[in-house]
């Protein structure tokens, strides 16, 4: 989602992989198996077609933590934790001890030192002036026409990944790639992403050395990443130009275009460094890793979250139709509105709002989140860890677990989110974490969950939208919980007397 907090999460999937222990739907205790040598590993070959079950079924047979033995001599032993009161402590109330690390810098190296990547005073700068952009700028809410014929079938969430990749690089440098049109063409760019996503994902489940020689050699995976590092440095240094000259250009007329249209590289460029000594715009490799950073945390994840969300609505039509006489009660913002009556609207869709975090507990757009102590340090749990050690936090797990969700976790149930008057109910963000918790949690929350609801608004009032029987619908192992298969789906232009 065009959130930070949700892209960071990712770089844990690999290591969970490790927690499919559990054979013949035995007890927990009863495995795994540490073997000499291999120590658990073996477990991740029995269970890697059922991977996110087993993780679910390894947490609830270990009390919501679980310590993995990795091969020897590999450095990969991981604690992992659904707990909550360990996610708290981790992720707020001792946050100082629990940080990103050498090893996450260097496996997302493409993100070189952006607010993905960095620790202490470099990202608390990164922080401090996205968050003041982003409340000094207006954004428009963003709709999207899917087609304009009256009946096709289209795979639902390769249009949404389009559609989030024009929207957020045209929030960061107002240019429209257009990958979103009849053609549904091939963009150098967006591929050179999909590119470092799943070189960085082999980086997880490669020993380090091997993954090292690769790069040296230039073979493999680590071949196709030094090809997209190439493609993202030259699209990237071709808009920071663009949009430098534009900067130079309105000073010397002093003809500002004003902030409610100004882009993000517009106002990144312009930053006070009087107040940002670590934050350099005058370089366009600093620029360059804003760009990839930026683009890293809107694309993906709100793409995937309305792919699911959609699905869900097909295997729940009760919860459709709530929806839809929410929206026909609530009165639209007229044409030509200003941004305040837009946000008024859909603050009022707390139906809409509660259907969306359900739909996320479940399948959170990113699955798994990481952290390493500085120092030694016992967890709420009891568990020691030691300096260094991977802690492996599976959100896609957590959102299933009964101790923290009651006996109906695994259910699609909306109403969980709805108070006894009719508001919204708050959880906390240690124990719902799609938008992380604590003083790195997303700082584009709101307009995510904005950008969603229009998004959402916009295909009910004029489509209807129907899942293709058949399908198989799985989650993909990687990055980022995508359908592994995508999601086909008939959409049919409604009339505008049904509008």
């Amino acid at each position: 989602m065009t959130s930070i907090g949700f892209f960071e999460a990712s770089i844990a999937f690999f290591c969970f992989l490790i927690f499919y222990c559990c054979r013949n739907n035995k007890p927990f205790g009863r495995c795994p198996w540490n073997w000499p040598v291999l120590g658990m590993l073996p477990g991740v070959v029995m269970r890697l077609h059922r991977a996110y079950d087993s993780i679910v079924e390894v947490f609830e047979n270990s009390n919501l933590t679980f310590q993995f033995k990795g091969p020897w001599f590999t450095g990969i032993d991981i604690l992992g934790t659904v707990d909550p009161a360990n996610i708290n402590y981790m992720m707020s109330s001792n946050f100082s001890n629990y940080y990103k690390g050498p090893e996450f810098h260097e496996i997302f190296e493409s993100f070189g030192d952006g607010i993905i990547n960095t620790d202490y005073e470099l990202w608390r700068q990164w922080r401090k002036a996205s968050q003041s952009i982003f409340h000094q700028q207006s954004y428009q809410t963003f709709s999207t026409t899917i087609t304009k014929k009256e009946k096709m079938v289209v795979e639902l969430q390769d249009v949404f990944l389009r559609f989030m990749f024009d929207t957020t690089f045209m929030l960061i440098t107002g240019s429209d790639l257009g990958s979103v049109s009849i053609e549904l063409p091939e963009v150098e760019f967006a591929t050179a992403f999909d590119d470092v996503g799943e070189a960085i994902f082999y980086r997880h489940i490669t020993p380090r050395f091997l993954w090292k020689l690769q790069k040296w050699i230039g073979i493999g995976a680590e071949k196709k990443m030094m090809k997209a590092d190439a493609t993202l440095t030259r699209v990237c240094n071709k808009h920071i130009s663009a949009t430098r000259e534009e900067v130079r250009s309105q000073r010397n007329t002093h003809n500002s275009n004003g902030e409610d249209h100004e882009v993000l590289l517009t106002s990144f460029i312009k930053l006070d460094t009087t107040k940002y000594d670590l934050l350099n715009p005058g370089d366009n490799k600093f620029l360059q890793d804003f760009t990839v950073n930026f683009m890293a945390a809107g694309r993906d994840s709100t793409a995937v979250a309305l792919t699911w969300f959609f699905w869900n609505l097909s295997e729940n039509p009760n919860v459709l139709t709530k929806i839809h006489q929410e929206i026909n009660s609530t009165n639209l913002p007229r044409t030509g509105s200003d941004h305040q009556d837009t946000l008024l609207y859909l603050n009022k869709l707390v139906y809409l709002h509660a259907v969306l975090s359900e739909s996320m507990r479940l399948y959170p757009p990113i699955p798994f989140e990481r952290k390493s102590p500085i120092k030694p340090d016992v967890l709420p749990s009891g568990h020691k860890v030691e300096s260094n050690i991977n802690i492996m936090i599976s959100i896609y797990a957590m959102g299933r677990m009964k101790a923290v969700w009651g006996e109906d976790a695994r259910d699609f149930k909306p109403e969980r989110w709805i108070t006894e008057t009719g508001g919204l109910r708050h959880e906390p963000a240690y124990k719902f974490l799609s938008f992380n918790a604590g003083p790195r949690s997303c700082i584009g929350k709101n307009l995510a969950i904005n950008l969603m609801k229009t998004v959402i608004v916009e295909i009910l009032q004029n489509y209807e939208i129907k899942v293709v029987n058949g399908q198989k619908i799985e989650a993909e192992l990687g990055l980022i919980l995508r359908m592994k298969h995508g999601l086909q789906v008939t959409i049919n232009k409604k009339c505008s007397s049904l509008v």
